[in-house]
């Protein structure tokens, strides 16, 4: 936590370096994404979300426990030393428990943030915006139950010392369904008041001094995404919000849904005091990328493979992870498979899926493809490389240029 910390600071000092979260449970994305800190000493942020893990297992199946166990194994999987790991629970409140009334949702809520900061979690995202059980909620009352959570955190941390998030105004989660005009920046006055709110909600119930370990504020920089839609950052647009940092004495921003930014935009976010860029989607459309690829790779050798086949048939079986985001019409085969939201990242795990990826795998490290054909099918990756390992390779190569960009833009000041 140190670690996390000590940026956080500089970066409100105007130091202008930040940290980058990484939003995905897909263990062979998270372990390309770890790879790239095999050689270097730079702290990782890795985060689950209250949906996807969660003390009933979250659409994952795993506690916080045992999200923390599988990120410590893919670490030292990896060659990563795994005490520099730090784990961060996103959007912690009652929105996987919102169909029930509050008390009853605030009661999940408070065993869920129990559960992760048990677990050893230090970054702690308090979200209660959510309206339970259709009530209606105002700024002030969300406020409120975010302490109520925080009390909660602090008690079962036993003075662990650990790192708030506040706020809520961000994109939805997984990019927009459907196309936007554009996206409002949270207003310095807007920001203020979530300070200001929490502030007093944490003094009534004598967490005064927790409000110093808010580290950030979930506001909107006017980033976004959908399945075929970049919205860019505009630094001019959020230049207020910028320069509202020193005066809330401590915590700076955190970003969401910075997916597809590119290199001179997310630089641009963390100068602007947007500390945190967090980013998951594009992280597993650079592994489908790097398996698409894979399968191209074998269908210019003569080879037989299924995995795309395999992942329209489990996506059509059960649309519910994307029929939301692709609109019914002629563009609909491309975006379900192609869309920059990346909906594909929920049917990795199908067995039929899993099954096709193994095959193709295998069909290549038999076959020894050629520099050249690999070239081709991967936008110039001509390497050298042992067979027996040039899927990991390839998917390495792809996932660990989204993350390049991201640990260059945030300035790396704890690279080796």
């Amino acid at each position: 936590m140190t670690a996390l910390t000590d940026i956080l600071a500089r970066n409100r000092a105007g130091v202008g370096i930040g940290i980058a979260a990484w939003c995905t449970a897909h263990p062979e994305t998270l372990s390309a994404v770890l790879a790239t800190y095999r050689n270097d000493i730079a702290p990782i942020l890795i985060e689950a979300t209250c949906n996807q893990v969660n003390q009933q297992g979250g659409y994952t199946g795993m506690t916080p426990a045992a999200f923390r166990r599988f990120i410590h194994g893919l670490a030292i999987a990896q060659g990563v030393d795994p005490t520099r790991l730090i784990l961060g629970g996103d959007h912690l409140g009652p929105n996987p428990w919102r169909h029930l009334p509050a008390d009853q949702a605030m009661d999940q809520a408070r065993a869920m943030v129990a559960a992760y900061v048990h677990a050893g979690f230090d970054k702690i995202h308090i979200d209660a915006s959510m309206p339970c059980g259709g009530e209606t909620l105002s700024e002030a009352q969300m406020a409120e139950r975010a302490a109520d959570l925080a009390t909660v955190a602090e008690a079962v941390a036993e003075r662990r010392p650990l790192a708030y998030v506040i706020g809520t105004e961000v994109p939805i989660p997984g990019g927009e369904t459907g196309l936007v005009a554009g996206v409002q920046v949270t207003t310095p006055l807007a920001a203020r008041a979530t300070v200001d709110l929490h502030r007093h909600a944490f003094a009534k119930r004598g967490l005064a001094s927790v409000m110093d370990r808010v580290a950030a504020v979930v506001v909107q920089p006017g980033v976004d995404f959908g399945n075929s839609q970049i919205i860019p950052f505009d630094p001019p647009a959020a230049a207020d919000l910028s320069a509202l940092v020193p005066a809330l004495n401590g915590p700076v921003f955190e970003a969401h849904s910075t997916d597809y930014q590119s290199a001179n935009a997310l630089h641009a976010l963390v100068q602007g005091h947007f500390a945190i860029l967090k980013v998951g989607p594009e992280l597993t459309f650079a592994f489908r990328q790097a398996i698409l690829a894979l399968e191209r790779l074998a269908h210019l050798m003569g080879l037989p493979s299924g995995v795309e086949d395999a992942l329209r048939a489990a996506m059509t079986e059960n649309p519910r992870d994307w029929r939301a985001y692709v609109d019914a019409g002629p563009d609909e085969a491309q975006m379900m498979i192609w869309g920059l939201s990346d909906r594909v990242r929920y049917y990795w795990p199908k067995p039929a899926v899993q099954a096709a990826q193994q095959a193709l795998f295998a069909s290549l490290r038999a076959a020894n493809p050629p520099p050249g054909l690999v070239a081709q099918v991967t936008g110039g990756l001509a390497c050298v490389t042992d067979t027996a390992t040039l899927p990991e390779t390839i998917i390495q190569s792809m996932v660990g240029a989204v993350v390049a960009r991201y640990r260059t833009a945030t300035g790396e000041a704890y690279a080796a």
